[in-house]
């Protein structure tokens, strides 16, 4: 390995281990209560290290915020558009991914459903962040479920996202349960929605037929935004 590959290994390794380190914090402290200088220490780096990776506090919890929202929408999408089986096995898959990412970032996922900041910039970025989920929603609902009502769409679209976003919130609290649990209360809700429209909508497993076009995860996946300081 050469110096430069070494050098850039070593910075992607300190930015994931301040990153990590400020999910937790954040999640256990708060926002006010987590000062740069404790996220250096508990990292095992000193200030100025850490400021060569993010300007501030805030660009540290929002760079945060925006890893966490991208990794997770693209997962769950692909396994309902492009994964094996029925339209029910893949929903299942679908949620059980969803889960599967809150499972295994319980500080990262306080810290997305619960604003403490107090910053304007950041609540303005959580309210982003729900209406692309409940878009992504939206948009899931008219491929699969093309018999629903044009009005019904949006607020059906904000019920799935409320009962994701509940449920995560609801687990945190309770890490016992299974993730099983959550994932079935998720399908069956689901499964109750598709069965109120009589010809729900198609199931695709191969290749699309001539003129249909399914939404990749990439369409349904929320754009990448900017930081600002």
């Amino acid at each position: 390995m050469s110096e430069i590959d070494r050098n850039r290994a070593a910075r992607a390794e300190a930015r994931t281990r301040i990153e990590d380190t400020a999910a937790r914090l954040f999640a256990e402290r708060g926002f006010a209560g987590t000062t740069i200088g404790e996220i250096a220490a508990e990292a095992g780096l000193s200030k100025p290290m850490l400021y060569r990776h993010f300007d501030s506090k805030r660009e540290l919890h929002l760079a945060l915020l925006e890893r966490h929202r991208d990794e997770l929408a693209t997962a769950p999408v692909r396994e309902l558009l492009h994964g094996a089986g029925d339209l029910d096995t893949r929903m299942t898959a679908m949620y059980d991914a969803w889960f599967g990412y809150v499972e295994s970032h319980p500080y990262t996922w306080r810290m997305m459903f619960r604003d403490t900041t107090g910053d304007a910039e950041v609540a303005a970025f959580h309210h982003e962040l729900q209406r692309r989920q409940r878009e992504t929603d939206i948009a899931l609902l008219r491929e699969f479920v093309p018999g629903l009502p044009e009005a019904e769409l949006e607020p059906l679209g904000e019920a799935i996202r409320s009962a994701l976003y509940g449920l995560a919130l609801w687990w945190l609290e309770r890490p016992e349960q299974p993730r099983e649990l959550l994932v079935a209360a998720m399908t069956r809700i689901t499964r109750g929605l598709i069965s109120t429209v009589e010809h729900p909508g198609p199931e695709p497993t191969g290749p699309e037929p001539t003129g249909t076009e399914s939404p990749s995860p990439e369409s349904l996946s929320p754009e990448p935004t900017g930081t600002a300081d």
